[in-house]
């Protein structure tokens, strides 16, 4: 390693290295050495605390909580997250200069909503708006209401201002929104249209939440490069997805222990709508060829934030154990990248190879062998670096 990247790989490459004060030599002892961790869907600001806390605490109460959860979240082997909606653009700010410790943050900014979307957490009260009058969701940065065509493209120009990575649009209903149902369709292609055409402007892409075949077919249409869930999709829907190079950003939700467990009645039966739907999800991705993300997706539970990695091991389920890694390593980097000019951090992630950002973990065994490994990273990771700086280190040094 020389600084933020990898300079040499191979089994003489420590040999190569001149020693020195400044020289760190760790003995891998024939343990495997792997790229960090990407997820695809995170939301920084809002795992670990719940949904109650997001929606009526004080902004800085909620970035405080984001910082301890970020720096959990690095040492559970995750060097890079897309933060797939809210305000994390001051955290993200923070780990760049090094202030606190966490993953590399490509971040959307507040989602777009319309009036009644998944994104519109208002209470009833709080309706009709008043002229002039932002929610809390929208004074903390969360979400950003948008009706219509010219108000989507100043409410993506103002994340992009902010310095969005890509953009996060809500097409469709979603769990723990208050008022939409899953089978609702939200925004007209016009206005998705807008939000992609002012993404396309700055090099960048529109990311969608959309369960149902009308919401991404409508999100396809309009030029959107990424669907988020998707898992009530049909066949000719997931054909659409192959046919447009599009992703399909999936997440394993299941009904069982590491499922959020919303308190509403409502939205627990529309969690189980969706979690109905995710075998069949994976099946058509596979049958398809579909270019797929792995994200976890995880809200409002630090105790369900801790088990991210087990969200992760539970893709063997669909896929053998290396197909998981590469797509949670190179996978995913190839979706990040996706940003292109907006990319906040040019170089190569999810490899382990000469001029790749240094983003390595050693596990003490082998993760395709024993996917397990990677569901208690307290014990089985035993280096954690990002950026060449080592952020944990449990391995025995060789003098």
């Amino acid at each position: 390693m020389r600084g933020a990247t990898i300079e040499l790989v191979g089994p003489t490459a420590a040999e190569s290295v001149p020693a020195g004060p400044d020289v760190r030599v760790i003995d891998g002892g024939g343990r495997v050495l792997m790229p960090g961790l990407i997820d695809a869907h995170w939301h920084t600001t809002f795992v670990a605390v719940s949904a109650g806390v997001a929606l009526t605490a004080d902004p800085g109460y909620l970035h405080l909580m984001a910082g301890r959860e970020a720096q959990r979240t690095l040492l559970r082997g995750f060097t890079s997250v897309r933060d797939a909606g809210g305000p994390s653009f001051a955290l993200k700010r923070a780990i760049d200069e090094g202030a606190i410790a966490g993953p590399r943050i490509y971040p959307s900014g507040a989602f777009v909503t319309q009036t009644a979307g998944h994104g519109d957490f208002r209470m009833r009260h709080e309706v009709p708006r008043a002229c002039g009058t932002l929610s809390h969701g929208e004074v903390t940065g969360a979400s950003t209401i948008a009706d219509g065509v010219d108000q989507v493209l100043r409410a993506a120009r103002e994340q992009l201002l902010l310095g969005a990575s890509q953009l996060k649009v809500m097409a469709g209903g979603g769990i723990a929104s208050p008022y939409d149902p899953i089978d609702v369709t939200q925004y007209t292609e016009a206005e998705l249209r807008a939000a992609v055409e002012a993404a396309e402007d700055w090099g960048t892409y529109v990311m969608v939440h959309a369960y149902t075949p009308r919401a991404i077919s409508r999100s396809i249409r309009a030029g959107v490069r990424c669907i988020e869930h998707g898992h009530l999709a049909d066949d000719p829907t997931a054909q659409l997805l192959a046919e447009t190079e599009s992703w399909w950003s999936l997440q394993p939700f299941l009904d069982d222990e590491d499922a959020y467990q919303p308190p509403d009645p409502a939205a627990r039966a529309k969690q189980l709508q969706v979690t109905a739907g995710t075998d069949r999800s994976y099946q058509l991705a596979r049958k398809h060829g579909v270019k797929v993300a792995w994200g976890s997706d995880i809200l409002f539970d630090a105790s369900l934030a801790a088990r991210q990695g087990r969200q992760l091991v539970k893709m063997t389920r669909w896929y053998t154990p290396a197909e998981v890694l590469v797509s949670a390593t190179s996978g995913n980097a190839e979706l990040l990248a996706l940003c292109g000019p907006r990319n906040p951090y040019p170089g190569r992630l999810g490899v382990v190879e000469p001029g790749a950002l240094a983003d390595l973990l050693l596990v003490d065994g082998d993760p395709i062998a024993n996917i397990d490994l990677l569901a208690d990273p307290d014990r089985s990771l035993l280096v954690i670096m990002k950026d060449g700086r080592i952020h944990k280190d449990s391995a025995p040094s060789r003098d």
